[in-house]
């Protein structure tokens, strides 16, 4: 590394950015849920040491901390949001999904609050984690397009948002029960944002909203998803995977063009 020139030296780091690490901290990796749970271990074998020492038996017994339901939390916690920024709020304040502690930021939202239009991703990636936006990367450079072309944009007529607020690691598909646990904020996320219709984008969000999964087989029909009509579309970052799959992905935004005129 002592020899190594500039050039080679940023062609270097740009390769792990590629491929992932774009945090750099400590010369040896470190795993942030192994020292969580073995700081819980450290507690529960410290409160043992207590009880088992001399008279740590005897008065009253000791009080356990209740156990929190996290689904139930969050519910508790979206459902008294008044407002989108309010929802924001709880958001950051929810620290019972993992997710939160291994993410640079909290990607709540983008667009037009209040547009008749709302899309429903599935997870952030690198680059919507590193900007706290949904859909920056070249799958929401896609999304973009793909709006323009039925004379729709974030900027005036769409408003964006997750079912996860933060990035998995390594881009992993979420696990239920961290879909389980961040649906009441979704749900209240909708409701307060409360468009005409959603369009929802990809497997995750499908069995978020809609309890099935199998999006090439969802897309282009029109069902309820939040007490709306609700679209299934395929994720623009598979139509990047599988260009042939955008001629399905046409079909349905002219579908949707025509489910926005229908309702006026």
């Amino acid at each position: 590394m002592e020899n190594m020139d500039w050039y080679a030296a940023k062609a270097l780091l740009e390769w792990q950015l590629e491929m992932g690490v774009d945090e750099a901290m400590l010369d040896a990796p470190v795993d942030r849920f192994a020292a969580h749970e073995a700081e819980q271990e450290a507690l529960k074998a410290q409160h043992a040491a207590r009880a088992a020492a001399p008279g740590g038996g005897r008065g009253a017994a000791p009080v356990k901390a209740p156990e929190v339901d996290p689904v139930a939390e969050a519910g508790k916690l979206a459902s008294g949001a008044a407002d989108l920024g309010a929802l924001r709020d709880a958001l950051a304040g929810y620290e019972h999904c993992p997710l939160k502690r291994g993410a640079r930021n909290l990607v709540f939202a983008d667009g037009v609050a209040g547009a008749r239009v709302m899309l429903v991703g599935e997870a952030p990636g690198r680059d919507e984690d590193l900007q706290g936006k949904p859909f920056v990367g070249r799958a929401g450079q896609l999304l973009d397009r793909m709006l323009a072309a039925v004379g729709l944009s974030r900027a005036e007529s769409v408003y964006i948002t997750n079912v996860l607020p933060w990035r998995p690691p390594q881009n992993r598909d979420p696990k239920p029960d961290e879909i389980a646990m961040l649906l009441p904020f979704l749900h209240r996320h909708i409701a307060l944002a409360d468009p005409d219709l959603l369009v929802i984008m990809g497997n995750t969000s499908c069995q978020a909203l809609l309890g099935r999964r199998g999006i090439t087989r969802l897309r282009g029909t029109w069902v309820e998803a939040a007490e709306r009509p609700a679209l299934p579309m395929l994720h623009p970052a598979y139509l990047l995977r599988n260009p042939q799959a955008k001629r399905e992905a046409w079909a349905d935004m002219l579908s949707l063009k025509s489910k926005l005129r229908a309702l006026e």
